[in-house]
């Protein structure tokens, strides 16, 4: 496994390579350490879902650099507006209806697509040097608490370690809470887990 600081000026661009190639990284965020692929590849999805040993009926959601990139693959409504420009970049998913044609990776035998715009810049850069979504789900074993350094998840996820083939190492994360998923698919805000975000603070946003 390669490794990186999350700091390298190069990093963003490696990363990009190695998922362009098929490959999964090991990433840091505003919340988590992430496993990053390609997230409308199948064969990418499949790796990450193996790593993880998670469940194949469980959805994935991606990172992308700005809400014009979301525009390409979801239907951006006023209340993903809405919630966007109050709080990203930052810790929260939204869960939008897909676009028509989208049927691979994490699309695939989906009516929606999750993002995230995360409040960390190596998440922007990268999102801009590959030019399209990446997976983001934590980097732990399905079913376990994550770990919070880039040497704890490797020993968490033993063998499986082996599949990811770059890491990029930001120190360990302080703890925080996970993304708050909000569902605005339909057009209204249905919080489907609060993390970071408190329910109080979504209520209170009005619809552009």
């Amino acid at each position: 496994m390669e490794r990186m600081r999350a700091t390298d000026p190069a990093a963003p661009t490696r990363a990009a390579q190695i998922m362009a190639s098929g490959g999964v990284i090991l990433y840091p965020t505003d919340t988590l350490y992430g496993l990053g692929a390609d997230a409308l590849s199948d064969e990418a999805l499949a790796k990450i879902r193996r790593i993880k040993g998670r469940d194949q009926q469980k959805p994935i959601h991606a990172v992308v650099a700005d809400m014009a990139m979301t525009a390409a693959y979801a239907e951006v409504n006023n209340a993903a507006r809405s919630l966007a420009q109050k709080f990203f970049p930052g810790p929260l998913t939204l869960i939008l209806k897909k676009k028509g044609g989208i049927e691979t990776g994490i699309a695939r035998g989906m009516s929606t697509f999750g993002i995230r715009i995360p409040d960390n810049t190596f998440c922007i850069d990268l999102a801009r040097e590959f030019g399209k979504p990446f997976t983001t789900t934590s980097a732990n074993a399905s079913g376990v608490a994550p770990k919070r350094s880039v040497d704890e998840i490797i020993e968490q996820l033993g063998d499986n370690a082996q599949m990811i083939d770059l890491a990029i190492d930001a120190g360990e994360l302080p703890e925080r809470a996970p993304s708050t998923i909000v569902d605005v698919s339909d057009g209204h805000m249905v919080i489907l887990r609060e993390g970071a975000i408190a329910a109080q603070d979504i209520d209170k946003i009005p619809l552009l």
